[in-house]
């Protein structure tokens, strides 16, 4: 699924992009400061920022500037109530993809977030398959295999595998996919990470000598050879 980073700190507007780009299938994390912001984009992968300019801590020129030195692939979109040319052009320089002004129709802002990440698709060309391995795995059409093998995956079971793939080598607790897969924070008392971990661990390594998922006692689940 597709992740947005909203960085608004008008509640109303906020929670009226949220709901809306929700209806449209997309997940939507909200930041009201650009500190806020920060942790976020520090935490997640995100595949666009909603970037509003008038932020209580700092302005989101500022913090464009910031964001396009540490994840210049990322499409922005800047939101404004100023929309005279010289605010427009301050905002592109600093970094922005696209600027739309307040108010707005939320049609337009969808065509807009649409068009970003179809740029954003295309410059990436290739890089839409991500592999481990003899593992690969299309983000486009959310399709696995392994060794030319296609492995048939639920939606929680394809977004674990890509997590693992997108951290290989890397020890993953189970609090921390919990809430990069469920999007919730871990519950000690739910083995829900274990059993979709062993689901998973089926269907990519039956068959297969060599298995790719180990568990850590005590700690988590890792990605390796």
């Amino acid at each position: 699924m597709i992740r947005i980073c909203v960085v608004e700190d008008e509640e109303k507007v906020s929670s009226f992009i949220k709901k809306g780009l929700n209806e449209h299938n997309y997940e939507v994390d909200v930041a009201a400061t650009g500190e806020d912001a920060f942790k976020l984009t520090d935490s997640h992968d995100y595949d666009l920022i909603i970037l509003d300019v008038m932020l209580p801590d700092m302005t989101g020129i500022e913090l464009c500037r910031q964001l396009r030195t540490e994840q210049p692939q990322v499409p922005v979109l800047m939101l404004s109530a100023l929309g005279t040319i010289d605010d427009k052009v301050n905002g592109l320089h600093s970094g922005a993809d696209d600027y739309l002004v307040k108010p707005f129709h939320f049609s337009e802002l969808l065509a807009r977030i649409e068009a970003l990440l179809r740029r954003k698709k295309m410059a990436e060309g290739d890089s839409h398959v991500l592999s481990f391995g003899e593992l690969r795995l299309n983000t486009w059409d959310k399709t696995a295999e392994r060794a030319g093998k296609q492995i048939n995956l639920t939606a929680k079971e394809y977004s674990l595998l890509e997590l693992f793939i997108k951290n290989p080598n890397k020890l993953l607790s189970r609090e921390y996919i919990m809430e990069r897969v469920w999007g919730i924070n871990f519950d000690t008392g739910t083995n829900m990470v274990d059993v979709y971990v062993n689901y998973l661990r089926n269907k990519i390594q039956k068959g297969f000598d060599k298995k790719l998922i180990h568990t850590v006692i005590g700690m988590g689940y890792i990605l390796k050879d």
